[in-house]
Order: structure tokens, then sequence, then C-alpha cells
């Protein structure tokens, strides 16, 4: 019996992934191997920075926070301290654009934990 491939499925694999593989430099964009290669090592760094990116932003509203409640000569520590025994539910997200764009707020915020 004469050996048989399935030429669809496989030209349909690399299709896919010569795609993906879209607006990237040299051979990465339209040579198989080498755009495989570059596929899978970006979707790893996708996978990976999805998870750095909460991080990243994290320690951005840590930051600004910060800075927001050091100018009403609190620190950071002792202001979320505070944040917490009285009992205001707002999270870093929203404090830190309270602190950036919203000083006015930011600092009846303050004011109420003093």
């Amino acid at each position: 019996m004469p050996r048989s491939v399935n030429n669809v499925a496989s030209r349909k694999r690399r299709k896919r992934v010569l795609e993906q593989a879209k607006g990237y430099f040299g051979r990465g964009k339209n040579v198989w191997t080498v755009a495989k290669n570059k596929v899978e090592k970006g979707m790893g760094y996708a996978y990976r920075d999805r998870k750095a990116k909460k991080r990243d932003f994290r320690s951005l509203w840590i930051a600004r926070i910060n800075a927001g409640a050091r100018a009403y000569g609190m620190s950071y520590s002792e202001f979320m301290g505070k944040i917490k025994t009285a009992g205001i539910e707002l999270n870093r997200k929203a404090l830190a654009d309270l602190a950036a764009n919203h000083p006015q707020a930011f600092e009846a915020i303050v004011k109420q934990l003093k």
C-alpha cells in the first residue's frame, strides 16, 4: 500500500504558524523552521509576561500611593495600615489613581485617617 501523507492538515498547521509570525524580521516571517521556533519563543514570553504585568502594575501602584502619602507625612505601610483599620475598601489601583490624578480626593482620605 502506498504511503499516505495528510498534506491538508500539515499545510494548515504551517500556515497558522506563519500567520502568527507575520511582522517578524528576516527569515523569521517566511521560513517554516525559523518561524516555528520564533513563534514558540514568543508564545513563551507572552505567557510569562502576562503574569509579570500584574506584578509590575502592583509595584507601580504602590510607588504612587507611597509618593502621595509621603506628601502628607506618612509612609506607605503606615498609610495602608490606617486604611485597613479605618475600614476603607479601596484597592491599590483606585488609591494610586486618586494619588496621581485627584489630589483633593486623596487628601480627603488622608485627613479622614489622621
